[in-house]
């Protein structure tokens, strides 16, 4: 099945500090290593980018838009209209691994609509108001999910049709309908939003690469 991926790289780092997509990360940017390892399993890749960034080579180039959800739409108006599975990631994962992005194009490949990277929540949950603790959430039933995501590219593109929000895609296909599975996510394939995050994926890639 053709596929192709969209690799939201837009945002303006505000809690970062800095546009993180191009902070160094090993002999790479965080943006051309996570460019490197979805190439390496799609046909293509759309990189959406802020309007000042440059053009990376090898890849098709979007201007981001004001939201996430706008700048992966952005992205979709240039994937090719023969394209049956398109994969979402965001930059800020640098770490997701081949076999991660081959997991969720196996579960479109098998049958689902959707398919999401989790792993299971491992910290006590509190729900709060005021700074008051209102209740303790099981957390048996729950699972953080990551980036990449995979969908069939219809559906995502009749998810986006009337410009909605969403922190992330697969809650866009379920809400139009969608079967989204989970498949196992990485605990390495961690999200940089802070500084201190970068450290993190340095350490990690360093320990991966002994």
């Amino acid at each position: 099945m053709k596929t192709w991926a969209i690799v939201v790289a837009a945002g303006s780092g505000t809690r970062f500090g800095t546009e993180k997509q191009f902070a160094p990360l090993g002999s790479e940017t965080v943006l051309e290593r996570a460019l490197r390892v979805a190439s390496a399993q799609c046909d293509g890749v759309v990189a959406v980018l802020p309007a000042s960034a440059p053009q990376p080579s090898g890849v098709t180039a979007a201007t981001g838009g004001a939201t996430r959800s706008a700048s992966v739409r952005a992205g979709l108006a240039s994937v090719p209209a023969d394209v049956e599975i398109v994969i979402v990631h965001d930059a800020a994962r640098p770490l997701a691994s081949h076999e991660l992005f081959k997991r969720v194009i196996d579960a479109i490949a098998a049958g689902a609509d959707g398919a999401v990277p989790a792993i299971p929540v491992v910290d006590t949950l509190k729900r709060v108001e005021d700074d008051h603790v209102v209740a303790t959430v099981a957390r048996d039933d729950l699972v953080a999910v990551q980036t990449p995501q995979a969908f069939r590219a219809a559906l995502l593109r009749r998810a986006h049709e009337s410009n909605p929000d969403a922190t992330d895609d697969a809650t866009l296909v379920e809400l139009a309908g969608g079967k989204v599975v989970i498949v196992p996510g990485e605990r390495a394939n961690i999200k940089l939003t802070v500084a201190e995050d970068l450290a993190l994926a340095r350490a990690l890639l360093e320990d991966d690469q002994a």
